[in-house]
């Protein structure tokens, strides 16, 4: 299929598959005799896994790092690592945000309106 019909079946753009390649994420596809990119079922799944880890909050940079295991996975799958791996880093990267933005919070409510 092609760059369009692929894009609409893993619920995102071509743009974005362009730039998924361009970042390593995704290998490059087949062509055609035309230059056109085709994408096949394994390419569609790989594409539904980066979305869902993404959508998980993982950076594209975090993919990038595990880019050569991506296909390990299938969507709907729950990413495993050893601690201190991807998932543990990236927990703590959210604990973090969530403590900062909870103190944010506290601060602009008890300036506001003199409670938290």
């Amino acid at each position: 299929m092609r760059i369009g019909d692929a894009a609409a079946a893993a619920g995102t753009t071509p743009r974005a598959l362009r730039f998924y390649e361009q970042r390593g994420l995704l290998p490059p596809p087949r062509r055609t005799a035309s230059g056109q990119r085709e994408y096949g079922e394994p390419e569609l799944s790989r594409l539904r896994v980066i979305r869902e880890l993404l959508a998980l909050g993982f950076t594209v940079q975090d993919l990038h790092d595990v880019a050569d295991r991506l296909d390990e996975l299938s969507p709907g799958a729950a990413p495993r690592c050893s601690p201190g791996g991807m998932v543990d880093r990236r927990l703590t990267a959210l604990d973090k945000e969530i403590g900062r933005l909870t103190e944010l919070r506290e601060n602009l409510a008890q300036k506001a309106y003199g409670t938290t």
